[in-house]
């Protein structure tokens, strides 16, 4: 699977911008076929001070309209929430500046070209990776190696007809917006950037590497994430998704995601303080699973986590 669909909406509205992915949203408030079934959800309740609870929504960050409608489990999860937290607000998400900010970002400037970052092997697979889909090796010359494993991920998920717009946060960022519900952000696209490009060469050329990695598998591992997604299966997504990661680029698993979940904890245990409410929380499943997941490192705080889930077998209710 993808960095991208492990991970994350990282940076999705603007890169979609970049390389000009589809702009399809799913439909609202159409009724679903009589065989339809809506997808298990990744969902866990958090309770803290009496008052104050969030859930936690682990989302697929590019989906297809025909994922939705969504559960009646995260409907009831929506209606209970006086507000949502979201990887990035939606002001940001939404800002036409953000494609420009990850644009300068990703130049280089010092006169190198991206060739001199990679190995042999990695340059051969980037080449014909540019070659079958139309893409002039010399326009990436200029760029830094995550951003090109971005793009390429991006573009290699859109083929399967999974869209960053129908993704689940942007489906919940839309219904926050219709119902005048406050939303905001763990973190901003600058800081989201900065991890991009602070990472160790090492770690860009692993992230381009997984990338093509994923390209040469083609398309039955990506569908078969999806529909686990969609099953609400835990402990596969958590298996082919971080497990594999963990194992195969230790630090780039370590930087774009237990980093970032321990970053997490304190506004999180913020909103379960007394008076707080209730709080929606929609984050990249694989940020919810594992011994690294923010359900586990809440539940060793001493707080009461438990999965909502009317359509779940014992087994998948197991973070």
């Amino acid at each position: 699977m993808t960095w991208l669909n492990r991970n994350a909406g990282l940076l999705l509205a603007g890169l979609m911008l970049v390389v000009g992915a589809a702009t399809a949203r799913p439909a609202r408030g159409e009724a679903a076929p009589a065989a339809y079934v809506a997808p298990v959800p990744l969902l866990w309740k958090v309770s803290g001070a009496p008052g104050s609870e969030i859930y936690l929504l682990g989302s697929f960050h590019l989906l297809k309209p025909s994922d939705y409608p969504l559960s009646k489990d995260v409907d009831g999860a929506f209606a209970a929430s006086q507000r949502l937290l979201f990887e990035l607000s939606p002001e940001e998400m939404n800002s036409p500046a953000l494609p420009m900010q990850m644009a300068q970002a990703a130049l280089r400037r010092d006169g190198s070209q991206l060739k001199d970052d990679l190995d042999a092997a990695t340059w051969e697979r980037l080449q014909a990776w540019a070659q079958a889909n139309n893409m002039p090796i010399q326009s990436l010359g200029g760029l830094k190696p995550w951003f090109v494993g971005l793009t390429i991920s991006v573009a290699q998920m859109t083929r399967l007809g999974l869209d960053p717009q129908a993704g689940l946060d942007r489906h919940m960022m839309d219904l926050a917006a219709k119902a005048g519900k406050p939303a905001g952000g763990l973190e901003t696209a600058a800081s989201q950037i900065s991890m991009l490009d602070g990472m160790g060469v090492d770690e860009q050329r692993q992230m381009l590497r997984e990338a093509l990695e994923q390209v040469d598998k083609g398309d039955t591992q990506s569908r078969a994430l999806h529909d686990a997604w969609r099953r609400g299966d835990a402990t596969m997504l958590w298996q082919d998704m971080a497990g594999q990661m963990k194992r195969q680029y230790p630090g780039l698993y370590r930087r774009i995601n237990v980093e970032r979940n321990d970053a997490w904890l304190a506004p999180l245990q913020q909103r379960l303080q007394a008076g707080q409410g209730t709080t929606l929380v929609v984050v990249g499943a694989l940020h919810l699973l594992g011994a690294d997941g923010v359900v586990e490192k809440l539940r060793a705080q001493g707080y009461k986590v438990e999965r909502i889930c009317s359509a779940c077998t014992e087994q998948q209710r197991k973070p």
